[in-house]
């Protein structure tokens, strides 16, 4: 099969655990946070859940998996190179990203030292989200993960840039890359996160002026890795050495370059139920519109019209037909 978007990134379940705000506070979890655990508590939490008597649901989570789930949604043959292990929650996110249309093309990995990443995710009944995440095996994915013969003529990569933490991470990006460019295709990088940036500056300044063709971040990513408060300093610097630079502004219109061409995508605005995904969702609507030929303004707006879907509602995934809000636009 010819893959028209192919996504690396770290493969994380999402334990989606209904709980009341005295169960938090029997089991030490701090309210509406994201804290990062080790495997012990990750293994104490995921038996709390077992004995539990409100069942949780399990859904293959991470920032690139939750793009691709948009993208194929959208009607995209998607794949995603990710690492999990042969153990049940490893199985499970393997089957379901299949089921849900995306090919997961690397098989769990048989006696890996670490099991399968899981974001335990606790809901209390005001909506609010705890989160307690062990990285597990996910961050481990190395050059051995990525496999060229996926990347056909057309093909558009997606980079996570968690994965930056670890250089086997940033030896599978760009042999990734290279696969994706040597088959006449586009490679991409979300810059995730302004602490991930400052720990890896050098290497993502190597990453925007080299192998990759777009990049997308929010202010506080570009003004981190040009060091610069002047927002339009910092996407002229990028601008200078990428074919396509995109900055989210959270509420504010997005701007996009290419080139000469730069251009704004106005935000849809919705009342905000679950900002979870925002960042993904907005990924897989730009995405989709630069894959698929449209002008860079029209892939804009899809952006930000999938992204103001999924926050309209709990959960990473759009629920709403994202194909028919673009043809209720104009847009396709």
């Amino acid at each position: 099969m010819a893959y028209q978007v192919i996504g690396i990134g770290n493969a994380i379940m999402d334990v989606i655990a209904p709980t009341t705000d005295a169960e938090l506070d029997r089991l030490g979890i701090h309210k509406g946070i994201m804290q990062l655990i080790d495997r012990e508590r990750s293994e104490f939490l995921m038996a709390a859940r077992e004995t539990s008597d409100q069942r949780s649901r399990l859904i293959p989570g991470g920032s690139v998996a939750n793009t691709l789930a948009g993208i194929g949604r959208l009607g995209l043959r998607t794949a995603f190179i990710g690492r999990v292990a042969e153990d049940d929650l490893g199985r499970a996110y393997a089957r379901d990203m299949a089921s849900d249309g995306t090919d997961f093309v690397n098989a769990p990995v048989a006696g890996a030292a670490l099991p399968t990443s899981r974001s335990i995710i606790y809901v209390t009944p005001d909506g609010e989200r705890s989160m307690n995440t062990y990285l597990g095996v996910s961050g481990d994915l190395d050059r051995s993960d990525v496999d060229p013969t996926l990347f056909s003529d057309g093909t558009w990569l997606f980079l996570e840039g968690y994965l930056f933490d670890k250089d086997e991470g940033k030896a599978a990006f760009l042999k990734a890359a290279k696969a994706c460019h040597a088959a006449g295709g586009k490679a991409g990088i979300a810059l995730s996160d302004p602490f991930c940036v400052d720990r890896h500056r050098d290497d993502f300044r190597r990453l925007v002026a080299g192998p990759t063709d777009y990049v997308i971040g929010n202010v506080h990513e570009w003004q981190s890795l040009y060091q610069v408060e002047d927002l339009d300093e910092a996407l002229n610097q990028a601008a200078a050495v990428c074919e396509t630079v995109v900055c989210t502004r959270s509420g504010q219109d997005a701007i996009l370059i290419r080139g000469a061409e730069r251009v704004t995508a106005p935000v849809h605005r919705v009342t905000p139920v679950d900002a979870t995904g925002a960042g993904d969702q907005f990924a897989a609507g730009l995405i989709y519109g630069l894959a698929t030929g449209k002008p860079l303004a029209v892939a804009g707006r899809m952006g930000c019209i999938a992204a103001a879907e999924v926050i309209g509602h709990v959960g990473a995934r759009p629920e709403a037909d994202v194909t028919a809000l673009f043809r209720a636009k104009g847009l396709v």
